[in-house]
C-alpha cells in the first residue's frame, strides 16, 4: 500500500498518520495483516464521522455494501485539532499520493535529482514517486538558483516571457497548473519600470496525474513504465540586457504497477 511505503517519510516530518474507514474492525484488521500495515486505522461505524466532514459519496446506492464509502483525501490536522491542509480529488478513481503532499508542503522528493547548468541559473529537478498506479497523482518539483544580477520573470503585470515548467501532453496523463512562490519587484531603472521578478534561489512544482480511464488504464497496463518530458522555459536578464529565451529539458521514468484489487483480507498469491 502506497501510505505504507512512505510511512517513515511521513513521520521523519514530525507528522502522525490514521486512516479513517467505514469498514468494520474486523475488516481493518484483515486488511492490515494482508498488507502489512503498521499505522492506525479507524473504524466509522455508520459513516458518521465522514458524514460530519462532508465527504460521503452520494453515488453509492444506499441498497449496497459500498454505501458509506468517503471520496478518498487527506486532511493535515495541527496538534490543537485544526485542519491547516486537505487534498482531495474530484474523481474517487484519483488520489495523491503521499510523497506528492510532502512535497506541497516543502519536502523534497527522495529521488535521484536531474541536475542541469545554464550562464543564467543552476537547476535540480525530481519526481515525488518513481513507482506509481493509474489514477495516483504525482508532483515534479523544479529548485533554480538564478546567477548573481540575473533575474527571471514571475506571473504579474507584464508582457515578459514568465519562467515556466512545460510537460509534454501525453493520452495517459493529466496536466495540473504550476504552483508559483511569491515573487519580488524588481525596478528596471532605464525605463522607471518596476516588474515580478525571481532573483534569488526559487521552487516551482506542478502535478501530473496518471489516468485511470479504462483507456489509460488499458494502455498503462501494456506497458512496464512511462517516461513523463517535459522543460524548464524562461528569459533571464539582468540590469543591462535580456538574454534570448532558453529551455532546459527535463524527463523522469516512472515504473508503473497495477491497481490492488484485492478485497480486504485476501492474501496476496
Amino acid at each position: 500500500m502506497e501510505l505504507q511505503g512512505r510511512y517513515q517519510d511521513i513521520t521523519k516530518q514530525g507528522l502522525g498518520l490514521v486512516a479513517i474507514s467505514y469498514d468494520a474492525p474486523e475488516t481493518l484488521k484483515k486488511f492490515a495483516d494482508s498488507r502489512g500495515i503498521t499505522f492506525p486505522m479507524i473504524s466509522d461505524p455508520g459513516s458518521a464521522i465522514i458524514k460530519r466532514y462532508g465527504l460521503l459519496n452520494e453515488t453509492m446506492d444506499p441498497k449496497t455494501r459500498f454505501y458509506g464509502v468517503p471520496h478518498p483525501g487527506t486532511f493535515i490536522v495541527d496538534p490543537k485539532g485544526v485542519v491547516v491542509s486537505r487534498f482531495f480529488e474530484d474523481a474517487y478513481q484519483e488520489r495523491y499520493t503521499a510523497a506528492t503532499i510532502l512535497a506541497r508542503r516543502g519536502v523534497d522528493p527522495t529521488g535521484a535529482p536531474v541536475s542541469a547548468s545554464t550562464s543564467h541559473l543552476s537547476l535540480t529537478a525530481s519526481i515525488s514517486d518513481t513507482t506509481a498506479a493509474p489514477g495516483e497523482r504525482l508532483s515534479i518539483v523544479v529548485n533554480i538558483t538564478p546567477r548573481r544580477t540575473m533575474h527571471l520573470y514571475a506571473p504579474g503585470k507584464h508582457d515578459y516571457q514568465v519562467v515556466q515548467l512545460t510537460i509534454d501532453p501525453q493520452p495517459w496523463l493529466r496536466l495540473h497548473e504550476t504552483v508559483y512562490p511569491p515573487s519580488e519587484m524588481y525596478h528596471f531603472v532605464p525605463l522607471d519600470e518596476r516588474v515580478e521578478v525571481y532573483s534569488r534561489p526559487f521552487r516551482l512544482t506542478r502535478d501530473v496525474t496518471l489516468l485511470a480511464t479504462p483507456e489509460a488504464q488499458k494502455l498503462l497496463g501494456s506497458l512496464p513504465s512511462v517516461t513523463i518530458t517535459g522543460a524548464l522555459e524562461y528569459q533571464a536578464c539582468d540590469d543591462k540586457i535580456c538574454f534570448n529565451p532558453t529551455r532546459v529539458p527535463v524527463s523522469f521514468t516512472v515504473a508503473v504497477k497495477p491497481l490492488d484489487r484485492r478485497p480486504p483480507g485476501e492474501e496476496e498469491k
